[in-house]
């Protein structure tokens, strides 16, 4: 896979703080959203509704008869999430921060090697598992480490939080309005998806740089039109979640807010952390079941007990 990425516009550490959430805002998959409130479905042109009644009965009258009461439900909700959303951002009462990270890097034994540099004083070694199922189209088994070049390339790492549900939340349900506390909480975590796909194309278009002619739709994005990838701590394609205590070394998530659980989890729960690949032929994929000299292996690159390394890939043995 021959490919020389553009160096980032820095190498270290940056932190973004405060980030405004309005340009965020059309970013929000609303498909997800429901979902969380168990509306399935499709509602197209729901965001361009005004509040009057004959441009909603025009909007809910394109629906089948059946899947009106679903539309009519599913754009009630939508209505009190804008206006929780307005009143949260316009209060101040969310805070979005991020961290970026980008660092010199290498393949290295189906794994990722973090080169150290006068802002990173250690290398960071972070093993990578490989499909378990070939891929249809080439027949080959990857590992995110085949999208790194094994002599001289880049990585990014990034972080991104949105504070302030929790505390908007726990007053409602003090109040015993548990509508209120589960929307706040679910918007919280569609403006952190939503700011994960705006920071990455930020990164494409300015902080790396190696797509600055890129210009999506809000449609293609979500169709991962773009060059690069994006997996999170915990994606099917990276599933070790302790992968997260590793990065950490890197990123100092403390610094905007963020504290891990013994478990790796990132409190705020609207928080992700993940790498960034630039690669033009990087992809999302699952790991799937692995054997246990996988397993095996696995540990003794990451220089851990293999019983405590199961508990981690529990879902992968």
């Amino acid at each position: 896979m021959s490919y020389r990425p553009p160096i980032p516009s820095f190498l270290g550490r940056k932190i973004l703080d405060p980030i405004d959430l309005n340009p965020i805002l059309k970013y929000i998959d609303w498909t997800f959203f429901f979902r969380t409130w168990k509306i399935t479905g499709k509602y197209p042109g729901m965001e361009a509704l005004c509040d009057c009644v004959s441009c909603q009965t025009a909007w809910l009258l394109q629906f089948p008869e059946k899947e009106r009461e679903k539309a009519q439900e599913a754009f009630n909700l939508f209505k009190d999430a804008q206006a929780m959303l307005k009143e949260m951002i316009a209060g101040k009462k969310l805070q979005a921060k991020a961290i970026l990270c980008f660092s010199e890097a290498k393949s290295e034994n189906d794994g990722i090697l973090f080169l150290s540099n006068e802002k990173q004083e250690e290398s960071l070694y972070i093993p990578m598992l490989r499909q378990q199922k070939p891929d249809e189209a080439s027949g080959f088994c990857y590992s995110l480490s085949d999208f790194i070049s094994s002599a001289s390339d880049y990585m990014g790492i990034f972080a991104i939080t949105i504070k302030g549900a929790e505390e908007i939340a726990a007053q409602f349900q003090s109040q015993g309005d548990d509508y209120n506390a589960l929307l706040v909480k679910s918007l919280a975590d569609r403006l952190a998806e939503a700011m994960s796909e705006w920071l990455h194309e930020q990164v494409r278009k300015h902080y790396w740089g190696y797509a600055p002619q890129e210009n999506f739709t809000i449609e293609e994005l979500r169709k991962v039109s773009y060059q690069g990838i994006r997996p999170a701590i915990g994606y099917p394609s990276m599933p070790d979640q302790s992968i997260i205590f590793d990065l950490n070394k890197l990123l100092h998530l403390e610094q905007i807010g963020i504290t891990l659980t013994e478990n790796g989890v990132m409190l705020p729960n609207s928080s992700i952390c993940g790498l960034y690949f630039s690669h033009p032929a990087a992809f999302y994929f699952m790991i799937g079941r692995i054997g246990e000299d996988q397993l095996k292996d696995y540990a003794e690159r990451k220089k851990c007990d293999p019983k405590k390394m199961r508990k981690w890939l529990a879902k992968n043995v």
